[in-house]
């Protein structure tokens, strides 16, 4: 597959060449400090909090249909998305391309080191704000498989062959919070039964100009330790979607054919009394269960 990422260097030439539409995910007021030339701001590709209901689903769908094609998304325009730099918005940007791939978009770029690799390039920046056309935005159906729900989750709970990939802080993991938003933000602490963890920083490493993703043999060797490979399906989930986005980039980047993820992760799964969950520490857990 092509690179989604793309370097600041990269993406000055790139848009002299192609025509692109470029999205801001930050909050309002970094976007008003200054953005790059032309770039529409969309906070809510960070913001929205998704349910994996039909109905939660069908309005994740319309929601940002309409917020793409807002900002001027045809088809025809590459979308390039960026966040200040690749570890401060706990995966934003990513959570943008994540949506416009769900959605069937053809072209997505993500800004590799963020805002602040092209700030750091010396690249032009302004304050003006574009007023962009808005464009027809066609959703493709069938690429909304990588989108899945709390009952697809629940049913690979137990079955073999399929990697259910926490990525969340590790106080989140071993119980202790429940979310970044506050420890007690949500009612239930834990994570979903039988999940491996791969903390969402272990795709990145940090460089001299702030954190990049790994290479395509890093991040496989990465996956390896929890026994994933290229072909095992991989069922990602975190808080609300964005660094498992994050995840998702990286893990389809390095090859790994087979990636969907549970949306709706642990802000819908631990307010549902229904749904299995595994508490304490994860090595606690494992040996109950060997013992029982």
């Amino acid at each position: 597959m092509t690179d989604v990422l793309i370097t600041a260097g990269e993406l000055a030439e790139f848009l002299t060449k192609e025509p692109c539409v470029v999205v801001d995910t930050r909050n309002p007021e970094a976007y008003g400090a200054g953005h790059l030339p032309g770039a529409v701001n969309v906070h809510e590709i960070f913001t929205y909090l998704a349910t994996s209901t039909p109905e939660g689903m069908a309005e994740l769908k319309t929601k940002f249909a309409d917020a793409f094609g807002a900002a001027g998304l045809s088809g025809k325009e590459t979308a390039v998305i960026y966040e200040q730099s690749m570890n401060s918005g706990f995966g934003q940007s990513c959570r943008g391309y994540y949506l416009l791939t769900m959605l069937g978009y053809p072209k997505v770029k993500v800004l590799h080191g963020g805002y602040d690799a092209w700030a750091a390039s010396g690249l032009p920046l302004t304050k003006d704000v574009p007023s962009p056309v808005t464009a027809s935005f066609t959703v493709v159906p069938e690429a909304g498989d990588i989108l899945i729900d709390a009952k697809t989750m629940l049913a690979a709970v137990g079955k073999p062959g399929i990697a259910l990939l926490d990525v969340r802080d590790i106080d989140e993991w071993i119980g202790e919070s429940s979310s970044p938003y506050g420890k007690d933000f949500c009612p239930r602490k834990g994570r979903i039964p039988g999940a491996v963890w791969l903390e969402w920083y272990r795709m990145m490493k940090p460089t001299a100009e702030g954190p990049r993703f790994k290479s395509k043999n890093e991040i496989l060797a990465e996956c390896a330790t929890v026994g994933i490979a290229e072909n095992t399906p991989v069922y990602l989930y975190c808080f609300k979607g964005a660094r498992a986005s994050n995840t998702f980039l990286a893990l389809k980047n390095a090859g790994v054919k087979d990636v969907r993820m549970y949306f709706g992760s642990w802000n819908e799964w631990s307010r549902d009394p229904s749904l299995p969950i595994e508490e304490g520490l994860p090595m606690e857990a494992k040996l109950t269960t060997k013992a029982a």
